[in-house]
């Protein structure tokens, strides 16, 4: 068997990993970077944006069986290939759309396939998806590979479609009117409310807690419990509202938990839970506004 593999950058690389691991003829992925010049470069390197590295997926697969084409069709249609430096929440030019071509056929492909959808009318804005020489590819650390599917998850999050997307404020200042200074404080600029003093810790109302910049509901009540931390908490999330992350602020190491359609940070979310999700979302009340059944 002559296997063959590919590079495709299109954000969040856990989740594109998951949109070609169940790809027939996909052999196997492994999430890296690929695109900068910064040699053996770490998560935290390259979350910064300043390596040039964007996160990337490595496709190995066999081309009697799938071809590099169909691979193409999978990569823009797993993507927003019209945002600059964006996916979704995830903002930077390490989450750019790009593919990265071995040959001059493969070259021609992906300029035909781009050229063909920017002249089907399927985007309101052209495809920027930059189309690059190989370069190398380094493995990202264990933790990220097979992200999803350790946790049984399909997908970090939802795609917002652009027509939602536009309704929700495009700079921090519309944001800042947008919101109270706490809520500024904790949403947009990955803040915290003191312990203990969130209006939605002892409440026990049946109904749904939805992120208070954008009204995306993110946790059911029947989700909630007491950890005695001293913020709200949830066992888990609605399907598909949230998005995690690995947080290096503060000395440590935790997983940041931010809404899925607007990318505002609402909270972490750690592994010592006493249900059998065994996850414990501390969440912001301020992050919050909550619709009563």
């Amino acid at each position: 068997m002559n296997l063959a593999y590919a590079i495709f950058a299109a954000g969040c690389f856990w989740g594109v990993q998951a949109a070609f691991d169940n790809v027939p003829g996909v052999v196997a992925t492994e999430v890296g970077y690929c695109g900068g010049e910064l040699k053996n470069p770490t998560y935290q390197q390259v979350s910064t944006g300043d390596t040039g590295h964007a996160e990337a997926v490595k496709v190995t697969y066999d081309p009697e069986k799938v071809s590099y084409q169909q691979l193409l069709n999978i990569f823009f249609n797993s993507h927003n290939p019209t945002t600059l430096n964006r996916q979704g929440p995830d903002v930077g030019t390490q989450y750019r759309s790009a593919v990265f071509y071995q040959t001059p056929q493969e070259k021609t492909l992906i300029e035909q396939t781009i050229m063909r959808l920017n002249q089907s009318g399927k985007y309101k804005n052209p495809i920027v998806t930059q189309i690059l020489p190989e370069q190398p590819f380094y493995r990202a650390e264990e933790y990220h590979q097979k992200y999803l599917a350790k946790r049984g998850l399909a997908s970090c999050h939802l795609q917002a479609e652009e027509e939602e997307e536009e309704d929700l404020p495009q700079t921090e200042a519309e944001w800042k009117q947008k919101l109270s200074p706490e809520q500024y404080q904790i949403l947009r600029q990955k803040g915290t409310e003191r312990p203990f003093t969130g209006k939605f810790l002892h409440n026990k109302a049946d109904g749904t807690y939805v992120c208070a910049a954008c009204g995306n509901p993110i946790f059911a009540s029947s989700a909630k419990f007491d950890s005695g931390c001293g913020w709200p908490s949830f066992d888990r999330a609605l399907p598909n509202s949230v998005k995690l992350s690995t947080d290096f602020s503060h000395g440590m190491v935790r997983t940041e938990v931010t809404c899925a359609k607007c990318g505002s940070h609402l909270g972490h979310v750690f592994n010592d839970g006493p249900t059998a999700t065994k996850a414990r979302f501390c969440i912001n009340s301020a992050a919050m506004d909550f619709e009563k059944e």
